[in-house]
């Protein structure tokens, strides 16, 4: 065996996360979700306001910061080219997250965004046509803001029953075209606001 050759099999590709390239935040019924008031790795300060009636965070994007993730590469609607040119690069793999949002646009709904759910199915139709193997995170920092705001995110024992409901949801509804699964980008990575 020649070390220098990578296997027939190997999967070279790349890799994105929805909240880094999709744009088109709050399209098709998407709702804000964490990344949405961000405008630094760790600042989602930046984008939100205690409200000490509520107690509650709220949303309060500051009209003078860039919040990135509400453009991005715009591949929401030029993810058919994009793609194309991964082919082009012999891509037989491409990683990317499901931004929650589009799928359950709030966090806790009881039915799932439809809207969200045929654009991931025409992504995953458009990578396997051009022969690439689509490799999904389930959370890639896109959580729903609403289940930040309302229930304190990940420290919320309620965050269970929404987190089954949607893997359940995209799992059932993927199950013929995505085979590989990651759970958390960087779990390591949570923020947890007190």
């Amino acid at each position: 065996m020649n070390e220098n050759v990578f296997p027939k099999n190997f999967l070279w590709g790349g890799a994105v996360a929805a909240n880094q390239c999709e744009g088109a935040w709050l399209e098709d019924g998407k709702q804000p979700n964490i990344t949405d008031v961000m405008v630094g790795i760790n600042a989602p300060e930046a984008g939100l306001k205690w409200n000490e009636e509520t107690k509650k965070w709220e949303m309060a994007l500051d009209p003078d910061k860039v919040y990135l993730s509400h453009e991005g590469i715009d591949f929401y609607h030029r993810y058919r080219e994009d793609l194309a040119l991964m082919k082009g690069m012999g891509f037989k793999c491409f990683r990317t997250s499901i931004a929650w949002g589009r799928i359950y646009p709030k966090g806790d709904e009881a039915e799932p965004n439809e809207a969200g759910l045929k654009f991931y199915d025409e992504l995953f139709d458009e990578m396997l046509r051009l022969g690439m193997e689509p490799v999904v995170t389930l959370s890639h920092y896109e959580t729903p803001l609403h289940l930040m705001t309302e229930y304190g995110g990940w420290a919320s024992q309620k965050m269970i029953v929404f987190w089954k409901n949607y893997v359940t949801t995209v799992f059932n509804r993927y199950k013929g075209k995505v085979h590989l699964w990651l759970t958390f980008n960087e779990v390591n990575n949570s923020y947890f606001a007190a």
